[in-house]
């Protein structure tokens, strides 16, 4: 069996993506319960603007309207689904001891995001990623709320300057992790992050032997629809 490598956190986190996606209705509650009770130790969603100002949890962010797509940021709060959870309801149901993995799709809600954050204290904010593709917003976040883990999420092929350059840039600027599609790390890759001390996360591993295979690697944190198979997985590695 291939020797696990080190990672900087004393075990993964296993982020339920979309919550139970794989068991049921993907960015509900129901959902996001299910995979805590399955073992999932985070939970990662998408998150958009209403039109009144609430951080709310969708995967799209569009509303399905008579044979047309309608930005949710067209809505008010109350007029959208019930089945669609506001970020505050999230944190409330599930509570405060998991991991939570914010995927940020409107930017705008940055500032919500931080006090509904920051409203759970400083060791819930260690406990809350914020992920954007944007180098450039993620940098202008840290300067305004520091306290916020801000993660750069984005494929390898989009890194115009080369792996070491970004995580030379992101170490600079106070980011955290980097999260990457799982098909983009390698051992050395992860290594890399590391030495700049940054985390490293994988995102979309469906199957047991790729869970196996991303923690041997020493990866930080792995994004899956399928809470069990994470779940199993880790178990298998880390029954030491």
């Amino acid at each position: 069996m291939q020797q696990r490598l080190p990672s900087r956190f004393e075990r993964p986190i296993l982020f339920a993506h979309r919550g139970a996606k794989a068991h049921s209705a993907e960015n509900t509650l129901e959902s996001f319960e299910l995979a805590v009770r399955l073992g999932a130790t985070g939970l990662e969603t998408d998150v958009w603007l209403s039109k009144d100002g609430e951080v709310v949890c969708d995967h799209d962010g569009v509303v399905n309207k008579r044979l047309r797509r309608i930005s949710i940021n067209r809505f008010n709060r109350h007029d959208l689904s019930s089945s669609i959870p506001s970020l505050e309801e999230l944190f409330e149901r599930c509570g405060r001891d998991i991991n939570y993995s914010i995927d940020v799709c409107d930017e705008l809600s940055i500032d919500q995001i931080h006090e509904l954050v920051s409203q759970g204290g400083t060791d819930f904010a260690k406990k809350v990623w914020i992920c954007s593709p944007n180098y450039s917003s993620l940098c202008k976040w840290h300067d305004k709320y520091p306290n916020l883990q801000l993660v750069n999420s984005i494929r390898l092929s989009k890194i115009s300057e080369g792996p070491e350059r970004r995580c030379a840039n992101l170490a600079k600027h106070g980011i955290v992790a980097l999260n990457m599609h799982y098909t983009d790390w390698n051992g050395g890759l992860v290594a890399l992050a590391h030495r700049f001390g940054l985390a490293a996360f994988s995102w979309d591993i469906q199957h047991i032997e790729l869970m196996s295979d991303a923690f041997r690697m020493g990866v930080d944190a792995v994004y899956s629809d399928w809470t069990d198979r994470m779940v199993d997985a880790y178990r298998t590695e880390f029954s030491d």
